[in-house]
């Protein structure tokens, strides 16, 4: 008896219209997908891969009104900044004193306010001549070096440049709690 032979269609079936239809839409389907979660995936993911914003210079005033013989001057800046999708304007507070560091400008240099020890607001004792955390009672001198507390290391200074005879600031944000001075970014 011979062994009985499936048909040859049934062996390799052919592709019907139908099926070649739900393919085709499953592909399209598939790669309209891919495309579209494209943006998807770049917003969710911008906030990891985007950074921050540099911060921006911020004028101070013409560089005659600083001194290098007078006391430290307290000033606001407006900071704006951007993180991930919030953009934000702060205000910071910085001391605009004699120095001759590498960062002075004509014998002035700019100070962040921030105690590197916990990041409270330093103080400018007048009647003593001298920076003071108040928070933990850290002492500065009036160029801004270390004197005695808690505090790591000395007041931080800002980078300046010379615009036009008018004196700017970018303000930076450093690291708390470490012997040398290092930029958080």
């Amino acid at each position: 008896m011979e062994a009985l032979k499936p048909p040859e269609d049934a062996i390799t079936p052919k592709m019907g219209r139908r099926r070649f239809i739900g393919w085709a839409m499953g592909i399209g389907g598939a790669v309209t997908a891919v495309l579209l979660s494209i943006p998807l995936v770049r917003f969710a993911l911008y906030p990891i891969f985007g950074g921050s914003s540099g911060a921006r210079w911020s004028g101070l005033g013409s560089i005659d009104q600083f001194t290098p013989n007078s006391d430290p001057t307290r000033k606001t800046i407006k900071v704006m900044q951007l993180a991930g999708w919030q953009e934000g304007m702060s205000e910071k507070a910085i001391y605009v004193t004699k120095g001759n560091r590498n960062g002075s400008l004509n014998g002035v240099e700019v100070l962040t306010a921030v105690c590197p020890h916990l990041g409270c607001d330093v103080q400018w004792a007048a009647g003593k001549g001298i920076f003071y955390c108040p928070c933990h009672g850290s002492r500065f001198a009036p160029d801004g070096k270390y004197l005695a507390g808690p505090a790591p290391r000395g007041m931080d200074t800002l980078p300046l440049r010379l615009s036009n005879g008018q004196l700017e600031v970018r303000y930076q944000y450093y690291r708390n709690l470490l012997p040398n001075k290092e930029i958080v970014t």
